[in-house]
């Protein structure tokens, strides 16, 4: 579990860390390498899943020997599946990154939702839907990793 105390809003306990993978994790299906060593790290206190449409067909071979659940959703429908898995989970045990536009609804209901302004862009109505906006992966997994540093951007 994942603690931090928002001045002005109160606790949140994160449980669950739901990834978009391209754009967020990965670029054209090639997971970001610096991004290990955090997920490894972050999977001591959290429960890892990736949630990815899997446009390039590699999601599983470049997270194969990471500690993650790996859900492919509808290329489709994969914006709602999304929100329904924050849904099933308990919105307020979930942190959510994403930065396409299926994964607004993701973003929309946990209790956390950090959006990645990456090399791909982001979505501007999944950006609306986030607490947070982050430069890169790096930033948003650190701030997980670092929780006290959500205090200066969430504070009431």
């Amino acid at each position: 579990m994942v603690s931090v105390e928002i001045p002005g809003t109160g606790a949140i306990e994160l449980e669950y860390l739901l990834l978009d993978y391209n754009g967020t994790l990965a670029l054209d299906g090639n997971l970001i390498a610096t991004v290990t060593e955090r997920l490894l790290k972050l999977s001591q206190s959290l429960k890892i899943i990736v949630l990815t449409a899997d446009t390039f067909g590699l999601v599983r071979v470049m997270c194969e020997s990471l500690p993650l659940e790996i859900r492919i959703v509808d290329p489709l429908e994969g914006g709602l599946e999304k929100g329904r898995i924050v849904k099933e989970l308990g919105p307020d045990r979930v942190v959510a990154i994403g930065n396409g536009y299926n994964d607004r609804l993701m973003l929309k209901e946990c209790v956390l939702g950090i959006l990645i302004i990456g090399d791909e862009g982001c979505s501007i109505e999944t950006m609306q839907n986030a607490d947070v906006a982050v430069k890169n992966i790096e930033t948003a997994l650190d701030l997980l990793i670092y929780p006290k540093r959500l205090i200066a951007t969430l504070r009431a």
